[in-house]
């Protein structure tokens, strides 16, 4: 059974509803975007609010929750939209190997703590590799890229 760890009340029904309408009207809060991928058996698009963070030069999506829908249907289609107001960004998506998050891990909640900070199994930017490297199994992370129009 995957790790996951669900969404409060409060979380599920009132704040990612902020972000997410925010994200709508053209309104980004430190970076969110809504999500939108394919749905693994419907096949009809489900949103989200996400975080994206980049590192270097590369673009993440990491799962603090762990196995969530998002990271099933992400798994399953290959990539998404990150939208934001009327644009939409497509992007393909490369999981990464948990020996690869730790550095990802530490960015992540470095930028992130204070809204997921939870997730981590008390762990923080500041804690050392072999410690985010335990908790790299619960989290997925993506690698993303923009998805080059095709023709």
């Amino acid at each position: 059974m995957p790790h996951y760890q669900k969404p409060g009340w409060l979380t599920q029904h009132v704040f990612n509803a902020i972000i997410a309408g925010a994200a709508r009207l053209g309104l980004s809060v430190r970076g969110s975007r809504v999500l939108a991928v394919r749905g693994r058996r419907s096949g009809v698009w489900c949103e989200t609010p996400v975080n994206p963070l980049t590192v270097d030069d590369d673009r993440y999506l990491v799962a603090p929750r762990g196995g969530t829908q998002w990271v099933r249907n992400l798994r399953a289609a290959g990539g998404g939209e990150l939208r934001l107001g009327g644009k939409a960004e497509p992007f393909l998506a490369q999981e990464l190997l948990d020996t690869q998050k730790v550095e990802v891990l530490r960015n992540y909640l470095r930028h992130w703590k204070m809204e997921t900070g939870i997730f981590f199994d008390g762990k923080t930017a500041t804690s050392t590799d072999e410690e985010l490297l335990s908790i790299a199994p619960h989290h997925p992370v993506f690698r993303i890229t923009r998805e080059e129009p095709s023709g």
